[in-house]
């Protein structure tokens, strides 16, 4: 065993994955137990003591969680009291006056994270131009012990254009904290200092309603882990860099998609280790799908998003979930029609196959009982039952009176239907034509969707990674440490505004501190246009580069420039850490069965669909028409050749 690993830790709905790569030669290994949705530290304690029996062999632990997801989705979050310009309570409910659905008047918004009773008005005001109204400290008193008397869990505070004058926001955190002690106060020119009210209160109250759990949860890990002699976890953020736990637990709603953007990393590594630059990601869990877009050998990464009907305006890996995972289970609508998703058997009780309780049909029985998983068991001690498998889609099967394996055959095309067109929203939507892409397949159930979801969308090349079954842990465990720091411009592009842009670069780089590689996005648009592109900076280069970058950015992504002045929104600075090296190798123990012919090529062996090849972790199916040879690197390289 090597002296010292970095561990990844995937906490997923039915799984935890865990995969360990050694600091000083760059082997992998892997593991995978139970997810435990009570208390996801237990699974990942149980992880840790399987993979290794030495602790101190282990230099860091780097954890993805779906914590704040699911507090958002249950809505269990802490109690937050929000203060607002005097006018503006009712911001979140309002939100942008759009409808939830166009055509079903019966459907609402999901309600904010703050009530209306929770919500306190501050008689002061700030305008792009200035202060238009003073903020005395008799109304600082007044707020400050109104607010003390709802006796808050937290407070968020998001005054007018406090991206532009944060003085009101600190003056009345000043006054909370003295008059609240022990309670924390989270303010929005601290959180997201940039324009659009809405989405900077909200991204500022889901702080605040996270970050009291999220601090509770790594606190609990942290101590789990020292108990058993594991250092401090590390958590990998939306933006698919990692935060140390005390960090993270101040960036609480920077965690949202902390999971599923270690996915979309670990397969850039593969990407560019394979030699490709553009690629579509399909990470198919037990519970769901996430989707992903990788440009030129890196994730691509936006500003902006919801989860769980919430925005969430900070940067995140551009990651899209749908139900369809595994254990999706099949059911039947009012109109007979077979359905499959959203609901889902999760690790308890599982799919039929796993003799774990569960007796409705999922995808995952779908595919034991066509013969696509073949094994008599899978990562985690869960056993294989082929018989409770076709029994449970056979049960489904006679209601719409046809054979299980025609029901199966159903269940699946209809998960691949919903993942194809995800796959289409992440691409095409943003210029992107998936034909020119790779799909990089990869979680328990990517393998086995791989060529449907490529055949729908016209793609003709499928890369099935190494450690495709626990890719997001060695994503998780690849990632690099990085710091951020957003702060707001608001100017149009012009030669004399160069020297000002590069000192605000300069103070960027101070404030996000850390060491490693630098980069500068600024969000760029032409004036007039309610939405922004974030494009590459240079701080040393002249301002017509960046004009021109944002134009033919522009015009890739909605096929147009507009006759306008550019104007500038705000600027990120990122510094990016260095990542473990990785050593990957061809795996001869991967094997493939089913009907299939086997010939040989330069790599050894090429395998010619229908065919099916177990892997460590995960199952591929190469549909007919389709070829699998495996790759240097370790996985396999799937090509369409009809």
């Amino acid at each position: 065993m090597s002296a010292r690993e970095v561990v990844g830790v995937d906490v997923g709905g039915t799984f935890t994955d865990l995969v360990a790569v050694s600091a000083d030669d760059g082997r992998v290994r892997s593991g995978k137990v139970l997810s435990t949705p009570q208390d996801q530290s237990v699974g990942v304690e149980q992880g840790l003591r399987e993979l290794t029996s030495e602790p101190a062999t282990i230099s860091r632990v780097v954890h993805g969680t779906t914590v704040v997801t699911n507090m958002l989705l249950e809505r269990n979050g802490a109690r937050v009291v929000l203060c607002a310009t005097a006018g503006m309570a009712s911001v979140l409910r309002l939100r942008r006056q759009e409808r939830a659905s166009l055509f079903d008047l019966s459907r609402h918004h999901p309600a904010p994270l703050v009530a209306d009773a929770d919500v306190m008005e501050l008689e002061s005001r700030i305008e792009p131009q200035g202060v238009v109204r003073s903020l005395t400290p008799r109304e600082c008193k007044r707020v400050a012990d109104a607010i003390a008397s709802m006796k808050p869990e937290i407070i968020a505070v998001s005054l007018l254009h406090a991206y532009v004058d944060p003085t009101h926001e600190q003056m009345i955190a000043d006054a909370l904290r003295e008059r609240c002690p022990g309670v924390d106060v989270v303010c929005s020119s601290e959180v997201l200092p940039e324009i659009r009210e809405y989405e900077r209160t909200a991204t500022t109250v889901c702080e605040a309603y996270a970050r009291p759990g999220v601090a509770r949860y790594l606190r609990n890990l942290s101590d789990r882990l020292a108990t058993i002699g594991f250092p401090s976890p590390g958590v990998v953020a939306s933006h698919g860099g990692m935060r140390d736990a005390h960090d993270a637990a101040r960036h609480a709603a920077s965690l949202a998609l902390s999971g599923p953007a270690g996915g979309v990393a670990g397969a850039a590594l593969i990407v560019k280790a394979a030699g490709f630059a553009d690629a579509l990601t399909v990470d198919i869990g037990g519970t769901s799908a996430d989707v992903g877009l990788i440009l030129n050998g890196m994730p691509l990464v936006e500003s902006g998003g919801a989860v769980a009907g919430v925005p969430i305006a900070l940067p995140r890996v551009l990651v899209e979930t749908v139900s369809a995972g595994g254990g999706s289970l099949g059911w039947i609508d009012a109109g007979g029609a077979l359905r499959v998703g959203p609901r889902s058997a999760g690790a308890v009780p599982g799919p039929a196959a796993f003799g774990r309780g569960g007796t409705e049909a999922t995808v995952t029985d779908a595919h034991v009982t066509l013969g696509n998983i073949n094994a008599d068991r899978m990562g985690g001690g869960v056993q294989i039952s082929r018989a409770a498998a076709q029994q449970a889609v056979g049960l489904l099967a006679k209601r719409l009176k046809v054979t299980p394996e025609r029901c199966a055959d159903a269940m699946i095309a209809s998960a691949d239907a919903e993942m194809a067109r995800a796959l289409r929203r992440v691409s095409v939507e943003r210029g992107v034509d998936p034909r020119k892409c790779v799909l990089v397949a990869f979680g328990g159930g990517g393998p086995l969707h791989a060529c449907g979801l490529a055949t729908a969308l016209g793609m003709r090349t499928v890369l099935v990674p190494p450690f495709a079954g626990v890719l997001s842990a060695l994503g998780l465990a690849s990632a690099p440490e990085r710091r951020d720091h957003i702060s707001s411009i608001m100017r149009l592009t012009s030669p004399d505004v160069a020297p000002w842009l590069a000192a605000e670069a300069d103070e960027g780089r101070r404030r996000a501190g850390g060491t490693g590689d630098v980069q500068w996005i600024v969000r760029c648009r032409f004036v007039g246009q309610g939405h922004e592109l974030e494009v590459p900076f240079d701080p040393a280069g002249p301002i017509a580069a960046l004009e021109e970058t944002f134009r033919a950015m522009h015009v890739q992504r909605y096929g147009f420039i507009l006759e306008a002045a550019v104007e500038m929104v705000s600027l990120r600075c990122t510094v990016t850490g260095t990542a473990p090296t990785l050593r990957l190798e061809a795996n001869a123990a991967d094997q493939a069965y089913g009907t299939t012919a086997t010939v040989p090529d330069e790599s050894g062996r090429r395998v010619r669909g229908r065919a099916v090849i177990a892997l460590a972790d995960a199952t591929v199916l190469v549909a007919d028409g389709w070829t699998a040879r495996p790759l240097p690197i370790g996985g396999w390289l799937l090509e369409n050749e009809s």
